[in-house]
């Protein structure tokens, strides 16, 4: 609540400092793999403590954890990108795009009607696999309208996110190179996040 926010801002003051360091380093560590991403400040990559309660049944007005997102180019728009969530047992780093706005989850139902192999090799490859696992499982119980329900890529149309994430543990966020560690784990989810901005970009030609 406000009160114990206010009582306690210095610490929430040095924790996003903290928060910025790492964005900062993960971001330079990315471009080697990942150059689209090198001249975004990481002051706009990390988000903001307070939480939108406009339309939300929760009116916390703070979040309990942090995180930065970053997006080649550094474009605000629906695109895919890069996720880092810091919150005590429960951090993760993830690639993709998170519930997709419908121009863009259309655009990349389009590419997969005619180019589903292509993501499937991605999605397929032991390397990629063996750090990600599967999509986040976010799925339609049924096609989605305009796609035969026997279409060969009949489960990856079901999507509603194309997300892949991976658990850090305190141990591991408090670690020297930890900067490092997660860009060279998120550089292994580069081919998904083209793949996808590839496809909403083609739609927007």
């Amino acid at each position: 609540q406000r009160d114990w926010f206010q009582a306690n801002k210095k610490a929430y003051d040095q924790s996003r400092a903290e928060i910025v360091q790492l964005c900062s380093d993960v971001i330079q560590e990315l471009a080697a793999f990942d150059p689209s991403v090198i001249d975004i400040l990481p002051t706009k990559a990390v988000f903001r403590i307070y939480r939108d309660t406009r339309f939300s049944a929760n009116k916390t007005p703070y979040k309990n954890n942090q995180g930065f997102w970053l997006t080649p180019g550094n474009v605000k728009d629906s695109i895919a990108g890069y996720y880092v969530h810091i919150q005590p047992g429960e951090s993760f780093i993830a690639a993709g795009i998170y519930m997709p706005l419908s121009p863009e989850l259309n655009a990349i139902r389009q590419e997969l009607n005619f180019n589903h192999s292509s993501l499937r090799k991605i999605l397929d490859k032991k390397a990629f696999r063996e750090i990600w696992g599967d999509l986040m499982d976010d799925q339609l119980k049924t096609m989605p309208r305009g796609f035969e329900k026997d279409h060969p890529a009949a489960d990856l149309l079901k999507y509603k996110s194309f997300v892949v994430s991976q658990k850090l543990s305190d141990k591991e966020i408090s670690s020297a190179g930890i900067a490092k560690k997660i860009a060279e784990t998120l550089s292994t989810g580069i081919p998904l996040v083209k793949f996808i901005n590839e496809a909403i970009s083609l739609s927007k030609d």
